[in-house]
C-alpha cells in the first residue's frame, strides 16, 4: 500500500493548490446517494425477497409456461400440476397434485413411508440454527400429520431439522397450514433443499392438492414477506438515503397489458398473480408495493415511485384518447401511498396494516421512454403523455416533483417544474469527460441510473459487459459522482444500478453487490466502498472553490448539521503516474484543525482487476488518516493515481478515528 505524505513542513511542489469559500454556495437535498431497484438478475425474487421456496404457487403467463420447476417427488410419490374447480384463488388458479404411485422410483425414497414433494430453492438454500417460518395450503382430506423439513440434497439425504404439523386438512376446502422450523445443526454448505411429505394412509381421497408453498427465513428488521437480512445489510452499509422503484424495464412491462401493475402487487400472497417479468423468468409478486415502502420505511429512505406511462418495451403506446385511465391508476398509487386513512385508497393501505401515509416527494412519469417504441414513442411522451401527466399529478399534489424518464441531454425541453431524469452507462473514460455536464445546465435532473459498463477503447454496446464492477471503471464512477455533487442544487441524488446479481442467472454483470444462496458468497463489488464513502459524508450544502482540475477533480462543501467541511475527490490520471500533490484550504478554518482523510486505493495495482465472489478477495484498500491544517490554514497531502479521497472536519469522524488509534497501532487497514 502506498503511503502518504501528511501535513508537510513544508509547501507541496506542484500543489493542486485549492482555496474553498466558506460561503456563496447551493443548499443541497441531503440525500445524494442511492439504487434502483427492479427485478433483474433474480435480484428480486431468489434475491433480496427472503423467500426461500422456488415456483411456490406455480404462476405462468404467457411467456413463461406452467411447470412444476424447483419442484420433486419424495418418495412413492406423483406430482401433477391440476386446476381444481375450487382453486385457492382466482390468482393463483393452479396447484399441484401430490399422489401415491403403484410402485417406487429409484432414489427418492423418503426412507419412513411417507410421500410429498422437495423443493431446491433457487440454487440451494442456506440452512442455519436459526427459527424459520413456514406455510402452505391443503385442499382435499387426511388424517395425520405434515412432516416440514430442511435437509440436504436427496443424494446425501442428510436432515438439519424438521417439525411435524398436525393436519387440519378437509375435503372440498383449502386450509392453511403454518409452522415453525428450528434446525438442530448448521448445514455446511448451501447445497440443501425443503421437503414437505405426510403419510398416503391417512388419506381420504387418494390425493391432496398443494399450493402457495412458502418458508422464509429470519427477515431484515424482522418483517413478515421482508427481506434476505445479509442482502439488505450490504445495502443499507451504504448509507443510502434514495430508492428508486420498480423500475427500469419492470414497470414497463413487455406489452401494454402486461406492464408492472401495482394494485396486483397488493393484499395477501394467495391474492397476487405474479408477474411476467422481463428479465427472462416469472415474478411472484411478493416483493409488492408495500414490501417496497416497508423496505424505504426500515432503511430510512425517501422514495422515487415509478408510475406506468403508456409506452410497453415493445413499443405499444396508448393513445391520447385511451391515456386517462392510467393517469387515474397513477394518481390511485400516489394517494395509496401518502393519501389520509380515510381517502379512497388511503384506506386500503390502512386495511394493510399501515394507517399513517408514507412521505412521498418524487413521481417519474415512465422509464428511458426516449429508447422503446422508437421516434413514435418519444415523441408522443413530450407531446402528450408527460404533459398529461404532470398536470394532473400537480394539480393533486402540488408539492410533489415530477420526474420525467428522460434528460434534456435526449433533446426534450422538459416543462417547468418538471425535472429529468439521466441514465448514464458508460466506459470510464466517458464518465470522466461527462464531468461537466450540469455544471450549466438550469433544469434539474436526477442521476436515475449510473454505472461503468465498458472498458476504455472497447466496441461498447457491441460487446459484452465487464464481469463486475473493476477499478479503474469505479474510479470513472467517483469522478462523475464528484459532477453531480458539484451541482446538487439541481441533482437531488444518483442512484446505482442495477445493484444486486444474482451469481446463479443474471442478466446484468455489473452491479454493486453480487450473491447466492450461501451468505458467505454476499460480495461487495470495489464501487460499494466508494459509494459507501460518499454516501457516509453528505453535504447540506455546496462551496465555492477555485483551483485547476483535471486529473484531479473534487467537490467542496458542508454539513451544517456537523458543522464540518467535507472534500471528496478522485485522481483519474491514465498516463501520468505520479501521485498528486494537494494543498486545500476552507476560508474558515484555523491553522491546526484537525481532520480525517480517507483513501482508498487498489491494492493489486492493475486497474482492471475486480472484486470475485468466486476468489473472496477484496482489491479495495482504505487508509484513515487524521490530518492537520498548517500555519497557513492548508492541509497538504498526497494522492496516488486512480484514488479517491475524502476529507471530513467532523468531530466525530476524528473521534472514532481516535477509538480506532488506540486499538490498531496501525493507520493502514485493508476494507
Amino acid at each position: 500500500m502506498r503511503s502518504f505524505i501528511l501535513s508537510l513542513a513544508l509547501p507541496l511542489a506542484n500543489a493542486f493548490t485549492i482555496n474553498v469559500a466558506s460561503s456563496g454556495g447551493n443548499a443541497t437535498s441531503g440525500k445524494q446517494y442511492g439504487f434502483l431497484h427492479e427485478d433483474i438478475n433474480n435480484s428480486g425474487d431468489g434475491g433480496i425477497y427472503a423467500e426461500l421456496i422456488r415456483n411456490r404457487a406455480f404462476q405462468y403467463s404467457d411467456s413463461y409456461p406452467l411447470s412444476l420447476d424447483g419442484w420433486r417427488p419424495v418418495g412413492n410419490a406423483k406430482l401433477n400440476t391440476s386446476r381444481l374447480d375450487e382453486p385457492l384463488s382466482d390468482a393463483l388458479p393452479v396447484s399441484v397434485n401430490v399422489s401415491p404411485r403403484k410402485c417406487t422410483p429409484r432414489g427418492n425414497a423418503a426412507g419412513n413411508g411417507n410421500i410429498g414433494l422437495l423443493n431446491e430453492g433457487y440454487w440451494g438454500m442456506a440452512v442455519e440454527e436459526k427459527t424459520y417460518t413456514g406455510s402452505f395450503w391443503v385442499f382435499g382430506g387426511y388424517e395425520g400429520v405434515f412432516t416440514a423439513e430442511l435437509r440436504s440434497d436427496l443424494e446425501e439425504d442428510v436432515v438439519f431439522g424438521s417439525v411435524e404439523i398436525e393436519s387440519e386438512a378437509q375435503e372440498g376446502k383449502w386450509v392453511e397450514h403454518t409452522f415453525e422450523l428450528v434446525p438442530e445443526s448448521n448445514a455446511p454448505n448451501s447445497n440443501n433443499t425443503f421437503a414437505l411429505t405426510f403419510d398416503p394412509a391417512g388419506l381420504t381421497d387418494g390425493s391432496l392438492d398443494f399450493n402457495l408453498i412458502s418458508l422464509f427465513p429470519p427477515t431484515y428488521k424482522n418483517r413478515k414477506n421482508g427481506l434476505r437480512v445479509d442482502i439488505a445489510e450490504a445495502l443499507a452499509q451504504l448509507h443510502p438515503s434514495m430508492l428508486r422503484f420498480p423500475g427500469g424495464n419492470m414497470l414497463e412491462g413487455e406489452t401494454n397489458k402486461t406492464y408492472w401493475d401495482w394494485k396486483d402487487t397488493l393484499g395477501p400472497l394467495k391474492d397476487r398473480p405474479g408477474f411476467p417479468g422481463v428479465w427472462g423468468y416469472q415474478q411472484t409478486h411478493g416483493l409488492g408495493l408495500v414490501e417496497y415502502l416497508e423496505w424505504a420505511q426500515d432503511m430510512e429512505l425517501d422514495i422515487v415511485i415509478g408510475v406506468w406511462a403508456g409506452l410497453a418495451l415493445n413499443g405499444d403506446i396508448t393513445p391520447k384518447d385511451e391515456l386517462q385511465p392510467f393517469i387515474d391508476d397513477a394518481l390511485d398509487q400516489i394517494e395509496f401511498i401518502c393519501g389520509p386513512a380515510d381517502s379512497t385508497w388511503g384506506s386500503v393501505r390502512a386495511s394493510l396494516g399501515h394507517p399513517d401515509p408514507w412521505p412521498l416527494h418524487y413521481v417519474e412519469v415512465g422509464n428511458e421512454d426516449w429508447l422503446a417504441g422508437g421516434p413514435e414513442g418519444w415523441e408522443s411522451y413530450q407531446e402528450y403523455r408527460f404533459p398529461m401527466f404532470m398536470e394532473a399529478i400537480r394539480e393533486a399534489y402540488p408539492d410533489i416533483t415530477v420526474i420525467s424518464s428522460g434528460a434534456t441531454s435526449d433533446g426534450y425541453d422538459i416543462p417547468a417544474p418538471g425535472i429529468g431524469d439521466y441514465h448514464p452507462y458508460r466506459e470510464p473514460d466517458a464518465l470522466v469527460e461527462e464531468f461537466d455536464m450540469f455544471d450549466n445546465n438550469p433544469v434539474g435532473h436526477i442521476i436515475g441510473e449510473v454505472a461503468a459498463t465498458h472498458p476504455n477503447g472497447g466496441i461498447g454496446w457491441d460487446g459484452d459487459l465487464m464481469p463486475f464492477p473493476w477499478w479503474i471503471g469505479s474510479v470513472g464512477e467517483a469522478v462523475s459522482m464528484i459532477g453531480y455533487e458539484r451541482n446538487a442544487d439541481r441533482i437531488p441524488a444518483t442512484y446505482y444500478a442495477p445493484v444486486l446479481r444474482s451469481m446463479d442467472r443474471w442478466q446484468w454483470a455489473v452491479t454493486l453487490v453480487q450473491f447466492a444462496a450461501d451468505p458467505k458468497l454476499t460480495t461487495r463489488s470495489c464501487s460499494w466502498y466508494i459509494w459507501e464513502l460518499f454516501a457516509a459524508h453528505p453535504m447540506t450544502h455546496t462551496l465555492p472553490a477555485e483551483g485547476e482540475l483535471d486529473p484531479l477533480f473534487y467537490v467542496s462543501g458542508t454539513n451544517q448539521d456537523k458543522q464540518s467541511f467535507i472534500w471528496k475527490a478522485a485522481v483519474y490520471n491514465t498516463t501520468n503516474h505520479a501521485d498528486v500533490p494537494v494543498s486545500l484550504s476552507f476560508e474558515d478554518v484555523e491553522p491546526g484543525t484537525k481532520a480525517t482523510l480517507t483513501v482508498l486505493t487498489n491494492i493489486e495495482g492493475d486497474p482492471y482487476a475486480y472484486n470475485d465472489p468466486h476468489e473472496g478477495n477484496n482489491i479495495v484498500g482504505s487508509t484513515v488518516t487524521t490530518v492537520e491544517a498548517g500555519d497557513d490554514g492548508a492541509f497538504e497531502f498526497e494522492l496516488p493515481e486512480l484514488s479517491v479521497a475524502l476529507l471530513d472536519t467532523a468531530q466525530e469522524d476524528l473521534q472514532t478515528r481516535d477509538r480506532l488509534d488506540a486499538r490498531e497501532p496501525s493507520k493502514s487497514w485493508r476494507a
